[in-house]
């Protein structure tokens, strides 16, 4: 018997996913979470085989860090991450940090369960389209840029000026241009809408 801690934010996504392993034989829901904080306390207590985690917890740990710290536990739980977002640096992100899977919240209600049963028996579980993007990401790294270069992007993707910029992060506009120089370079582009168009299509910042 495959023993799932759920972790999700939302109630009614819990029950949902509760409705969906109850529904299947082999595999039972041992408790619930709303928290990365309380999937830690929980799973030390509950010592599931299988932690199904969202990605955005709000407050506190995000799925990423709890994945982490569930895989770095004494009793390490497989973790598979569930989620609305499948942009390639939060797939990388999670798969670095220990994640057995990691699914799109549309995905059929089997494929969850079949998702559960391989991690359950050791596997990982990643559908053709993601296992691709994952291959391509540890062979093509997502950039790597400063915090102070990701706060200028964010800005730019307002559509904000360099002199906009500048005052807004209390730098001049030589700093920010000398910023923009570098993220350019990071990301292999030469203009700042396709600067701000990789940054989301890698993840680095968000879209919307």
């Amino acid at each position: 018997m495959a023993r799932v801690l759920l972790v999700d934010d939302h109630p009614v996504v819990r029950t949902g996913l509760r409705a969906v392993i109850d529904a299947h034989e082999g595999i039972t829901v041992v408790g619930e979470a709303a928290t990365g904080e309380e999937a830690i306390a929980l799973a030390s207590h509950l010592q599931p085989d299988v932690v199904l985690c969202d990605l955005r917890l709000g407050e506190g740990l995000d799925g990423v860090a709890t994945t982490a710290a569930l895989r770095a536990a004494a009793f390490a739980p497989a973790v598979l991450i569930l989620t609305t977002f499948d942009r390639d640096a939060e797939i990388l992100s999670a798969m670095e940090a220990g994640a057995a899977g990691y699914l799109l919240k549309e995905v059929p209600p089997e494929t969850i369960i079949e998702a559960i049963r391989t991690a359950a028996n050791g596997g990982m579980y990643l559908p053709g389209e993601l296992a691709t993007r994952v291959v391509r990401g540890i062979r093509k790294p997502v950039p790597r840029l400063t915090e102070r270069e990701l706060d200028v992007l964010k800005l730019l993707a307002t559509g904000a000026s360099n002199q906009e910029i500048a005052r807004s992060l209390f730098v001049t506009e030589a700093t920010i241009k000398s910023h923009l120089t570098h993220i350019f370079r990071k990301l292999e582009v030469d203009s700042r809408s396709r600067a701000v168009h990789i940054a989301q299509e890698t993840g680095l910042i968000s879209s919307h």
